[in-house]
């Protein structure tokens, strides 16, 4: 399931009760990952069948009929991976952005430091680990957003960026990973990004110990907290951007239990990210 390029098995819990429905791919996506640009058919194409007009990438919206995950059917590969996030929010990255999706460079500009709401996080987390973890941001950039930072005795950073950490970190690879004992591991705004995310959680599960605490963040996105618990969500979703996967509650905690972890919390905190409100699913979990 985990090589499938065209998705024949929910990526939360592996059923096979999907519902799909059409969709498009955003230009700025399929122009990165695939190197295809919209384009216009005209009556010089001489094509009897097609009809005129402006003509995107497509792909399917889908649901999982059991945990109620919704995603697109499109899982991208590695190579794919790498091209879509390589020089994440650098000038390059940001011009394109800019060209297929006029504005994004002023709303770039609101993610060049810390987010406001990583101290939302840390009151959550504070409470519930040790005051001066040995932490891992898995997945975290360069550290800009990683939660107890400035507590934490130690701050290992893995992601496929490579990016030099900020001071105060380290960027790690997985042999450091594996060989050091974490308080708490980090794993925040990865999940909805990535093509298998119930596999990533079993890579994370395996270097964790039994006193490990899983930190895990995702968007609550406004489609599924509108309609919390539908199976027909899939019908209204109707283009694809970075977040390749859409969680409802119910999705998480199945991947959770079927990757060998063991709930502690979870919440929905709101969130007020200065241009727009939003909300994410906080979660606790260790090792069953």
């Amino acid at each position: 399931m985990c090589s499938e390029r065209i998705a024949s098995h929910c990526v939360c819990c592996g059923d096979t009760d999907l519902k799909t429905s059409p969709a498009v791919l955003m230009p700025f996506v399929a122009k990165r990952v695939f190197g295809h640009e919209p384009v216009m058919i005209t009556s010089d194409w001489g094509i009897r069948d097609l009809q005129l007009g402006m003509a995107y990438s497509i792909c399917n919206s889908m649901q999982c009929g059991n945990c109620g995950a919704l995603f697109m059917d499109l899982r991208f590969s590695d190579v794919e991976m790498a091209k879509l996030y390589e020089g994440y929010r650098d000038e390059e990255y940001t011009c394109l952005r800019d060209f297929y999706e006029p504005g994004y460079r002023a709303t770039n500009e609101f993610y060049s430091g810390r987010s406001s709401y990583i101290s939302t996080i840390e009151a959550f987390l504070s409470p519930r680990v040790p005051a001066t973890p040995v932490l891992l941001d898995w997945g975290g950039d360069n550290g800009i957003n990683t939660p107890l930072k400035d507590s934490a005795f130690t701050v290992h950073i893995y992601d496929i960026s490579n990016k030099p950490a900020l001071s105060g970190a380290l960027a790690v690879d997985m042999s450091i990973v594996r060989s050091t004992n974490y308080d708490l591991i980090v794993c925040s705004q990865v999940l909805e990004h990535v093509p298998f995310p119930k596999a990533l959680l079993g890579e994370i599960v395996s270097v964790m110990s039994r006193e490990t605490q899983l930190y895990l963040e995702v968007p609550y996105e406004a489609l599924m907290r509108a309609h919390a618990g539908s199976k027909e969500i899939y019908k209204a979703k109707r283009h694809w951007h970075e977040h390749i996967n859409f969680f409802s509650e119910e999705s998480l905690l199945t991947m959770l239990e079927q990757t060998g972890l063991q709930l502690v919390e979870i919440r929905a905190i709101p969130l007020s990210l200065g241009w727009r409100d939003s909300c994410v699913m906080s979660i606790l979990c260790r090792r069953a």
